[in-house]
C-alpha cells in the first residue's frame, strides 16, 4: 500500500467525520444526513484502497508468473535435449496469458484510478513495457516460432522491468497524478503506446542479438538459409551453430517489426509536438535520441536487406541499438532537461 494514498484516505475520513460538526444543531434534517455523507466518504475511500491493493497484487502475481516462466524455460534449454512438445507449449501459453491478464488488469485498474490512459509517468510506462514484452512472448508461442528460446531470453527482461517499477521506484513516483496541460490530448494514447511497443520489440530483437554474440563468442560463423528463417540447418551442423542461426533469424524478424513502429511513433510525436508546442521538431534531447535510435536500426536493416549481411556484423549494430534504446527511454530523462523531462517525476510521459 502506498504511503501517500494512506495519508489521502486518512485525511478524507477525518475531513468527512469532522464535517458533520459544522452543521447547525437546529436542523434535524441536516443531522440525519451527515452520517450518510460519512458513510459515502468511507465507501469511496475503501473503494480506492481496494483498487490500489488489487493493482499491487496483480503486478506481484505477474512478477511471480514471469519468474516461473523464466525458470521453466531456462531449465528446458539447459537440461532437456529433446523437444518438450505440446504440453510445454500449453504451459507457456497459459502462464504467459495469466501474466498478460494480470498486467492488463493492473493497467485497467490504474486507468480507473487516474481517469486517463495509464502512460503518463515512469511507473506506468514500465508496467506497459512489461505488458508489451509479455504479449510479444505470447504471440511468438502462438506462432510456434522458436518460442522456448525467445521466452527464455525475454522473460527475464519482462520480469526485471516489472520488478523495477513496483519494487525500486519510490512510492511518490508510483502515484497517479493529474495530467499536465500538454498531455491532455488524444495523441497521448496513440503516440506513447506506439513508442512503447517499438521499444519492446527493439529491445527484444537486440537482446537476442546480444545472446547471439555471447553464444558465438563474438566469432564470425557461417549461417545457412535466408534471414527470414526459410532455410534448413544441414545434418552436420553443430547444435550451437543451429541455435545461433535461430537467434539471428529471430532477432532480424523482431527488429524488422520494431523499426516501422518506431518510425510511426516519431512521426506521431512530431505532429503532437506541433499541436502542443508549435513546432514539429525542437531538437529536444528525447527527440534527438529517438532520431539516433532510428538511424542505428536503419543501419542494421540496411546491412541485412541491401548488403545481405548476417551474423556478427548486424548483431554488433543491434547490440549498440540495445544501449541506445535504454538511453532514449530512461537515460535522457535523468538530465532533467528538455520538454520530456517532466515525465519521470510528475504527470508527464516517459516515452
Amino acid at each position: 500500500m502506498r504511503n501517500q494514498t494512506r495519508v489521502v484516505i486518512k485525511g478524507t475520513l477525518l475531513e468527512l467525520s469532522g464535517h458533520q460538526n459544522t452543521y447547525m444543531p437546529g436542523s434535524r434534517q441536516t443531522l440525519q444526513a451527515s452520517p450518510e455523507v460519512v458513510r459515502i466518504g468511507i465507501g469511496i475511500t475503501l473503494l480506492i484502497y481496494n483498487e490500489i491493493k488489487m493493482e499491487n497484487q496483480l503486478v506481484n502475481f505477474s512478477f511471480g508468473t514471469l519468474l516461473l516462466i523464466m525458470v521453466g524455460s531456462w531449465s528446458s534449454l539447459a537440461f532437456i535435449s529433446r523437444p518438450l512438445g505440446k504440453k510445454w507449449e500449453n504451459f507457456l501459453g497459459i502462464s504467459l496469458s495469466l501474466a498478460l491478464l494480470a498486467l492488463t488488469g493492473s493497467l485497467g485498474s490504474r486507468w480507473l484510478e487516474a481517469g486517463h490512459f495509464p502512460l503518463s509517468n515512469l511507473y506506468e510506462s514500465l508496467i506497459f513495457l512489461g505488458w508489451c514484452l509479455t504479449g510479444l512472448q505470447l504471440w511468438v508461442v502462438k506462432l510456434k516460432s522458436g518460442s522456448p528460446l525467445m521466452v527464455a531470453i525475454l522473460s527475464p527482461l519482462a520480469m526485471l522491468v516489472t520488478a523495477f517499477a513496483s519494487l525500486t521506484l519510490p512510492p511518490e513516483m508510483q502515484e497517479a497524478a493529474p495530467l499536465v496541460p500538454a498531455l491532455r490530448s488524444n495523441w497521448l494514447m496513440m503516440h506513447v503506446t506506439v513508442m512503447m511497443c517499438s521499444y519492446a520489440t527493439l529491445l527484444a530483437g537486440s537482446l537476442m542479438a546480444v545472446t547471439f554474440l555471447v553464444l558465438t563468442g563474438g566469432q564470425s560463423i557461417a549461417l545457412e538459409g535466408d534471414s527470414f528463417g526459410g532455410g534448413e540447418v544441414s545434418q552436420n551442423t553443430i547444435p550451437s551453430t543451429a541455435l545461433a542461426r535461430q537467434l539471428d533469424n529471430l532477432s532480424y524478424r523482431t527488429l524488422g517489426m520494431g523499426f516501422p513502429l518506431l518510425t510511426i511513433g516519431i512521426i506521431s510525436g512530431a505532429v503532437w509536438a506541433n499541436e502542443a508546442w508549435g513546432s514539429y521538431w525542437s531538437w529536444d534531447p528525447k527527440e534527438t535520441w529517438a532520431l539516433i535510435t532510428w538511424v542505428v536500426y536503419a543501419i542494421y536493416l540496411h546491412t541485412r536487406i541491401t548488403r545481405g549481411w548476417s551474423g556478427k556484423g548486424p548483431a554488433l549494430v543491434a547490440t549498440l541499438g540495445f544501449v541506445v534504446v535504454w538511453i532514449c527511454y530512461l537515460g535522457v530523462n535523468l538530465l532533467g532537461e528538455g520538454l520530456h523531462s517532466y515525465g519521470w517525476f510528475v504527470g508527464g510521459t516517459g516515452s
